[in-house]
């Protein structure tokens, strides 16, 4: 597909979606460079709100579906390497703040809302904002976003409570389902959050995530030698950040294949529990391993555990090149760079696999990635939602 001209592509409704996953190792170094032109601003805003709080501070990830992702992505990495002498990191949708605030909002708390949306105008990440206003007594907002007509990037446009960070442009996807977006937004709230490394440690996993998506893109031929076996299932486990990054690759499978596949996701440890029901003689399964070296162990464990099982056709290891503790099975193995990357940073190019897993799938299934629901039932701006109003 990557290798394909624009008009093949476009005769298989796949140019946008092929074309968004194919150039983010190009977006994540415009997303840094971003970063580091407005980090003295960034850490205004910061310090202005660490003065101002009493007590630890609520970093509330929030947005819907694959922007909720993000969050459940980064926040587990973030809260081993951000400012934890200040910050409380937590990752809760829009839809469960707007449908349930007193559970998920305290009106006490210093909070800083931090709304990740690709077009701004998703009728939840409105109200969410909306509604903390009304019940947060002390809050402050950054919005990640990617389309500076959104109605969230025109709210916080001159707001001084508000920090807004824009994404390169092209990340901005036209296609139906979220790639650059997220990656992007993930990249950028990991450089903002993340303490325990400076600023030339952040480029150099920044190159290194380039580095190993740019390989993710030349092995497409790997990933189509899987996709082409004879399944309908995808399981996807991980541990730490890599776990939250299950429930976003899970759902690309969903959305390109317009449900065609059925998938289930995890932590590696928790797949046992129950979920490892979903295993049949038609399932395939990934899990992202985690670089650090104690997490590693039980990654591995589940891929020999269900390896062993001998029903599922395929069980794949997605990892960096590790000197020791390997799935003795088959692996997807980044080879082009010894830096390893920490799991938050690795979970981009890892997704990127995921991604191509997805896309391939939708031709297999006989789909159009770039508008994948044949009905219009599922939109690319969710539409059909009420929001009622709202008293605190």
């Amino acid at each position: 597909m990557f290798q394909f001209s624009t008009e093949e592509l476009t005769k298989m409704g796949a140019e946008i979606t092929t074309r968004e996953i194919k150039q983010q190792p190009e977006l994540w170094q415009e997303a840094f460079s971003y970063y580091k032109e407005n980090i003295e601003r960034i850490n205004d805003f910061l310090t202005e709100v660490k003065k101002a709080a009493e007590g630890k501070i609520r970093v509330v990830f929030t947005g819907a579906g694959t922007s909720q992702y993000v969050g459940d992505t980064i926040k587990p990495y973030l809260s081993k390497v951000g400012d934890s002498r200040h910050f409380i990191f937590e990752s809760i949708g829009t839809t469960d703040i707007v449908a349930s605030p007193a559970e998920y909002l305290h009106p006490d708390d210093w909070t800083i809302l931090v709304s990740f949306a690709r077009s701004g105008n998703s009728p939840e990440s409105v109200a969410a904002v909306d509604v903390a206003n009304k019940y947060v007594k002390n809050l402050r907002h950054i919005t990640i976003t990617c389309a500076p007509e959104g109605q969230l990037a025109k709210a916080a446009s001159g707001d001084e409570h508000n920090l807004l960070l824009m994404m390169p442009a092209r990340a901005n996807d036209q296609g139906f389902a979220m790639t650059g977006s997220f990656s992007c937004m993930a990249l950028t709230a990991l450089l903002l959050f993340d303490e325990k490394n400076d600023l030339a440690i952040k480029e150099t996993y920044v190159k290194t995530m380039a580095t190993l998506g740019n390989e993710a893109i030349a092995r497409e031929d790997e990933v189509q030698k899987i996709v082409d076996l004879d399944f309908d299932r995808i399981v996807y486990l991980g541990s730490g950040s890599l776990a939250g990054l299950t429930r976003e690759a899970s759902l690309k499978v969903l959305e390109l294949t317009a449900g065609k596949m059925a998938t289930v996701f995890d932590s590696s440890m928790g797949f046992r529990h129950g979920p490892k029901s979903f295993i049949n003689e038609k399932t395939i399964m990934f899990v992202f391993v985690n670089n650090d070296d104690y997490t590693r162990q039980y990654d591995v464990d589940i891929l020999e555990e269900v390896y062993a099982d001998k029903i599922a056709p395929s069980v794949l290891g997605i990892s960096q090149k590790n000197s020791e503790n390997n799935f003795s099975g088959a692996n997807f193995v980044f080879n082009s760079s010894e830096e390893k990357l920490p799991d938050g940073y690795a979970a981009l190019p890892f997704l990127m696999v995921a991604q191509t897993v997805s896309l391939l799938s939708s031709i297999k299934v006989g789909n159009t990635p770039d508008t994948p629901s044949p009905t219009g039932t599922v939109n690319r701006v969710v539409k059909g939602v009420t929001i009622h109003p709202f008293e605190a």
